[in-house]
């Protein structure tokens, strides 16, 4: 197959609620290979559009196409090759990783081996705890034994809804790298959606932004973002005496907030090893640059003077 083949091809894709527009002509496509973002403020239609997508609900209007086929004309050929979490994953507590696998398997209708499911487990890595008790598991754990079960059947798609939602750091951080593995060493396309720009752009190398159901932007990652400026927190030993290096250069008037030991300056991406390199020439001793962009920064630059 083309490398460049479509996935996911949405055209003119609409659902109204009665008086409520979730989802509003939307378009876009996801290429074969991609760890797509799927971003958007809370209640921007994402979970509306992800359930057109795998089904659970009728559009109103538009269409699905998925590996090239019609989903409306070819539902079952395609789901078998899509796996997804939509919600919190959900388990038999009492039970181990792969007695759950083994009777989510057989209640999905797949013949799964027990070494496909320890290969899972490996692959999500909870091999080690094949054998304890769910209810011994962390809630990144159990995210990453969803991924296991959406897995099973060896899906070439795999559809993740906001997978990071209520775990630590930690956990984040788990589920970001078992996501880039499924993509780089198993060939997985994977349609991601969240509301914090941060993590699709560790993973995704293509996204789409909605808001109240409309596409407000669309394109590579790098491109979208690195065109815009970047908040960036500055942490150094003396706030006061690096801001007073700056004044008089054309970072002056950028400096939002300082704090003893910090600052945040607006400042163009290619611009903060040029920042770094002054301050640092100027006695100034850096301990940290770190950008720092929400969601809601970048809707708000990308929206700016818009109507």
């Amino acid at each position: 197959m083309n490398s460049e083949e479509n996935v996911i091809e949405i055209s003119g894709l609409t659902k109204r609620f009665k008086d409520v527009l979730a989802v509003d002509e939307l378009n876009f496509t996801v290429n074969r290979g991609d760890v797509f973002g799927f971003l958007g403020p809370n209640g921007a239609g994402k979970s509306t559009t992800i359930r057109m997508i795998l089904s659970l609900i009728t559009p109103t209007s538009g269409k699905i196409k998925i590996f090239g086929k019609s989903l409306k004309e070819n539902r079952k050929e395609i789901l078998t090759n899509v796996g997804a979490i939509v919600e919190k994953p959900d388990f038999y507590q009492y039970l181990t990783a792969i007695k759950n696998l083994e009777i989510l398997a057989k209640i999905s209708g797949k013949e799964v081996s027990q070494k496909r499911i320890i290969e899972l487990l490996e692959l999500v890595g909870l091999k080690d705890r094949a054998k304890s008790k769910v209810k011994t598991y962390s809630h990144g754990m159990k995210r990453r034994l969803g991924i296991a079960q959406a897995l099973l059947h060896n899906p070439e798609l795999i559809v993740l809804d906001e997978p990071t939602t209520g775990l630590d750091p930690h956990g984040m951080k788990e589920i970001r790298n078992l996501i880039i593995r499924l993509s780089k060493e198993e060939n997985k396309t994977i349609f991601l959606s969240s509301h914090i720009l941060s993590e699709i752009e560790l993973v995704a190398n293509r996204m789409i932004i909605i808001n109240k159901g409309s596409k407000i932007v669309e394109g590579e990652v790098s491109k979208l973002l690195n065109s815009n400026t970047l908040k960036v927190t500055v942490e150094v030993e003396n706030a006061e005496a690096a801001i007073k290096i700056l004044e008089g250069t054309r970072w002056n008037k950028n400096i939002e907030s300082i704090s003893e030991d910090k600052f945040i300056i607006s400042i163009e991406q290619k611009a903060i090893p040029v920042l770094n390199k002054y301050l640092v020439e100027n006695g100034v001793m850096v301990n940290a640059l770190i950008p720092v962009r929400s969601l809601e920064d970048y809707f708000l630059s990308i929206t700016a003077g818009a109507k």
